[in-house]
């Protein structure tokens, strides 16, 4: 049983740095999503290493998206603009790359879903300063 738990702690690792590898990757492309992936990322780590997951949720650029998520369930306005941006150039570049409308029709529908979704979610109240 000890190597069964061994190779599934490994697998969340694995999976924790392609997660955090894929959000760091969405920091730099604005067409990739960051704070999902961080979110991933810090729920693989939560069940391989605490060192890494105490690492994300107390770095300084990585934590906040994750930690607003986890009390709030709350997206930025800046992710929030930046997703919707990116979504609404998606569907663009798909309509001038003359995909069939059937496809365009599917996408658009997923991506007023999601914008749905986006636009439903609280945003982060700003902390107040430690004394």
């Amino acid at each position: 049983m000890a190597a069964r738990q061994l190779a599934r702690r490994h697998l969340w690792m694995v999976l924790g740095w392609a997660s955090l590898g894929l959000g760091a990757l969405g920091v730099l492309l604005p067409l990739l999503p960051t704070t999902p992936f961080l979110i991933l990322a810090a729920y693989f780590f939560s069940r391989s290493s605490q060192r890494m997951h105490a690492w994300l949720l107390n770095h300084r650029v990585f934590g906040p998206p994750i930690e607003n998520w986890r009390t709030h369930r709350a997206i930025s306005p800046g992710a929030k603009l930046a997703a919707l941006a990116a979504m609404a150039l998606i569907l663009a570049v798909s309509a001038a790359a003359n995909i069939p409308a059937w496809a365009l029709a599917i996408q658009a529908v997923i991506l007023v879903g999601v914008t749905i979704f986006l636009l439903t979610r609280p945003t982060p109240t700003p902390r107040s300063p430690d004394p």
